[in-house]
């Protein structure tokens, strides 16, 4: 005889555990109010379940939020759809989507990362969970290793890599920290690929 399913999910139909629903639950409040001011009692509550339910799935409430956070990343990328392959199209409409796609993925996950600065047990946690993931970093350096093994782009494509991601870093960052140095307005993408792609030395 199969246990029994805890009394919230009795009647579900997607058969998903107690723990998976923890998790989605946890990733709903995340995407509606952020991560600051997100506690266990509040997961629980919108869950429908006591407080102490909770550790029976989870080691403490770390692993938790990690795996939500977690969870949370891949339901962005999920919506942000697939990324350009190496050898289709051209470079720069490539680099053109992978900006807009980095941008607007950092837009969606990085509140969520500063939320949690307070926390860094919690960051720890969501660490070693991406250890066995790929991110879109990882995935924007394997293309741009691609298009060069391609013959299409040359030289040091991982400083390229680094130069797209921290352009998506300081656009959305600097609007989360109001105190610290503002970028006054989003970046134009043409430019940034332009530049990135013919270099900035005087000819």
């Amino acid at each position: 005889m199969s246990p029994r399913k805890a009394a919230v999910l009795r009647h579900t139909e997607d058969g998903r555990s107690l723990r998976e629903h923890l998790i989605a639950t946890a990733v709903n409040l995340i995407s509606a109010g952020g991560t600051a001011e997100l506690t266990v009692r509040a997961i629980a509550r919108a869950a429908g379940v006591a407080d102490g339910v909770l550790y029976n799935h989870f080691a403490d409430k770390e692993e938790l939020l990690a795996n939500a956070l977690a969870a949370h990343v891949r339901r962005v990328e999920a919506k942000l759809g697939e990324l350009p392959v190496a050898g289709s199209g051209t470079v720069r409409d490539n680099l053109l989507a992978q900006l807009a796609y980095g941008l607007a993925l950092h837009k969606e996950i990085l509140p969520a990362f500063a939320g949690l600065l307070a926390r860094p047990a919690v960051l720890a946690r969501f660490g070693e969970l991406a250890e066995d993931g790929e991110t879109w970093r990882d995935r924007l350096a394997g293309y741009l290793r691609a298009e060069r093994d391609l013959g299409r782009l040359d030289g040091d494509v991982e400083a390229a890599a680094a130069i797209l991601v921290g352009v998506c870093h300081e656009t959305v960052l600097s609007g989360l920290f109001p105190h610290g140095p503002r970028v006054v307005t989003s970046p134009d993408a043409n430019a940034v690929v332009t530049a990135l792609l013919e270099g900035i030395t005087a000819r």
